[in-house]
């Protein structure tokens, strides 16, 4: 008999540093962690099956600690998410800024223009530079974009410059500063929501991040199987610099994530919001030695 993981209390849990792998399934990371980590394993059910719904399910109250984030969607500019121009497919009025104390634009002040991203070891030199100047009893939070796509060696995030173009300019404002009418952001939420849900649309939205020469690859193992390689290979690249990032920290150290990642089961690809299948709602909760 299956039985439910409990579920992912961030804010109520202990510890003093929490690392979030964002997208990462529990599946591959208990396959991977421990050639890379020491620490007890737990799986648990996150609030959310994408970043957004599980920000504004987690952070309902206001907290008091540092969020260091390659996230685009957790940000300090104070905008609801539902008020985003791109990449919002969603309606919770919910800001960052309103709910955490302090929040460190990582995904502004660390993008790889070349990438479309924000690489591991930006996240963690960041991480490392806050460490001298927090006080004794600030809790930090570390959210790496990894494994989330693009696949750092195989291609570069064109849906995340969109997503982080559509935070620096939300909804609404044309080149002549005019908003949009009445209810057409709404309805084009809708249509990106039902676009975005379809099977052909999924596969598409993980083809676009690849370089040509993944043509290859996908000619001779499939699309499932060459994704879940590219995947591992940015699982391992984000467990490496946590690995490096924890050798600093002290105190109660753990790594965690936001959702997981759909590779095609129950007709589901990447992560979407309100999407509450094991592959995506299941993630690792691992209290570091």
């Amino acid at each position: 008999m299956t039985t439910t993981p409990p579920d992912q209390n961030v804010v109520e849990e202990e510890w003093d540093y929490l690392v979030v792998l964002d997208a990462c399934r529990y599946d591959f990371f208990e396959e991977l962690y421990d050639e890379y980590l020491d620490g007890t394993l737990e799986k648990r059910r996150s609030r959310g099956s994408a970043t957004p719904e599980w920000a504004a399910k987690t952070f309902t109250d206001h907290v008091d600690l540092t969020y260091l984030s390659a996230n685009p969607f957790i940000n300090s500019l104070g905008i609801p998410l539902n008020e985003l121009k791109w990449g919002a497919s969603c309606e919770y009025d919910w800001a960052a800024a309103d709910h955490i104390a302090e929040v460190v634009d990582l995904w502004r002040e660390a993008w790889d223009d070349d990438l479309g991203a924000v690489v591991p070891e930006a996240v963690t030199a960041a991480a490392r530079e806050r460490l001298d100047g927090a006080r004794g009893s600030d809790r930090m939070i570390v959210h790496y974009l990894q494994p989330h796509a693009p696949y750092l060696r195989r291609g570069r995030g064109r849906k995340l410059e969109r997503i982080r173009g559509g935070v620096l300019e939300p909804e609404g404002a044309g080149e002549n500063g005019h908003r949009d009418w009445p209810g057409v952001g709404a309805l084009r939420r809708r249509f990106e929501r039902r676009l975005g849900r379809s099977q052909l649309a999924m596969a598409l939205g993980m083809l676009v991040e690849l370089d040509p020469a993944s043509v290859f690859d996908l000619g001779t193992r499939g699309l499932r199987r060459t994704i879940e390689t590219y995947y591992e290979e940015n699982l391992r690249l984000a467990l490496a610099a946590t690995s490096d990032l924890a050798a600093d920290l002290e105190g109660r150290v753990v790594v965690t994530s936001d959702h997981g990642e759909a590779f095609g089961e129950q007709d589901v690809w990447e992560h979407h919001v309100e999407t509450h299948i094991p592959t995506l709602v299941d993630v690792p909760w691992l209290v570091l030695d």
